[in-house]
């Protein structure tokens, strides 16, 4: 018999220590919690779509279960009752009683015939207030018969003191066009070099207003008088109406600058720092097609507001170049000089006499 030893009290095993996962970092937990997030932020939204297409199914659903019955109704229709024109009558009543403008042109041929036409009749425009006669036949009359039909139809003409009515003369430079500017130089050299030359500024004044006097009707005119500044009459050309021609005398009796200078801060003067170049491109834009200039030709600018020169004729070549590329028709520019320097006239002589003008010396005799 085999013996069996039994062991009371056995010892009892140890239990196996477990190993426990070290700590997480810092960013570790960090980026757990951000991919518990994410995941619960997917989850939750999944949810909410799935209620939201579950409850659109629904009224869906519901919907066509619910339509309402149909109601058929008529509205009362409201008509208007047709107005008597009652109002269209009173004005066609008042225009009827309005006095109608009246004309005794005449039209003028153009072409050679073998009698003369008689000599239109001059007529008070004054009478035909409130309309002005620039916006009605400004325009008409240059369509109809042109400049040359005009001078010898009018009689009178643009003659400047007498002429023959096939142009205008403003100090013995004749010339022809109807859209005329005058840019004076009225600076000091220019007064005393004039006042030399026996032309004294009240006879260049008496010039400027008998030239402005023989203007026709159909004519547009505006003055420019500079030194370095410059001061216009008007911003575009005028109708050479009998009321224009009144307030440009008044303007050249009270607006005259005789004191050789002219300060950017009076009523009316533009301030301008290059010279004639500013000028120039100023009446660009008054759209002339004959221009009349008065100085001594030698002009002066300041171009970074501090230097004083004479302006390069390259600038004055250029500025003058883009008077017939903006009208596309040859402008001529009249220079009248007041005893202007031999390399000055040499230069300004070239300028106008390719723009189909003519350059004008005054001396003294």
């Amino acid at each position: 018999m085999s013996e069996v030893s039994i062991q009371l009290n056995p010892e009892s095993p140890k239990p196996k220590k477990v190993k426990k996962p070290p700590p997480k970092s810092k960013e570790e937990a960090a980026r757990s919690a951000r991919r518990a997030m994410i995941t619960s932020i997917i989850v939750g939204s999944i949810v909410v779509h799935l209620i939201a297409l579950v409850l659109f199914g629904l009224w869906t659903v519901a919907k066509h279960f619910s339509r309402p019955e149909a109601r058929f109704e008529m509205k009362k229709a409201v008509k208007i009752p047709p107005k008597t024109p009652e109002h269209k009558m009173n004005v066609a009543k008042h225009e009827a009683m309005a006095p109608k403008p009246t004309f005794n042109d005449k039209l003028v041929s153009t072409r050679p015939i073998d009698f003369a036409l008689p000599e239109m009749p001059e007529v008070n425009l004054d009478q035909m207030l409130p309309l002005d006669p620039s916006e009605l036949i400004s325009d008409q009359v240059n369509g109809l018969v042109g400049s040359a039909a005009l001078g010898s139809g009018l009689g009178k003409g643009f003659g400047g003191g007498g002429g023959t009515g096939e142009g205008m003369s403003f100090f013995g430079i004749s010339a022809q066009g109807d859209r005329i500017l005058l840019l004076f130089d009225v600076s000091a050299s220019v007064v005393n070099k004039a006042n030399a030359a026996g032309i004294p500024l009240e006879q260049i004044q008496e010039e400027t207003l008998k030239l402005i006097k023989t203007l026709p009707i159909s004519a547009q005119f505006s003055i420019i008088q500079f030194t370095g500044n410059y001061m216009p009459f008007t911003e575009e050309l005028i109708a050479a109406t009998p009321g224009n021609k009144k307030m440009a005398q008044t303007w050249v009796e009270e607006k005259w600058v005789t004191s050789g200078s002219m300060s950017s801060g009076s009523s009316g003067v533009v301030r301008n720092l290059t010279g004639v170049v500013g000028v120039v491109e100023r009446a660009i834009q008054m759209r002339p097609d004959v221009i009349f200039l008065i100085s001594d030709a030698s002009f002066q600018w300041r171009p970074d507001e501090t230097s004083f020169s004479n302006i390069p004729y390259d600038e004055i070549k250029k500025v003058v170049g883009r008077i017939e590329e903006e009208s596309r028709n040859e402008v001529p520019i009249h220079f009248i000089a007041f005893e202007p320097k031999p390399d000055d006239a040499k230069e300004w002589s070239r300028i106008v006499r390719k723009t189909g003008g003519e350059f004008r010396e005054m001396r003294e005799k």
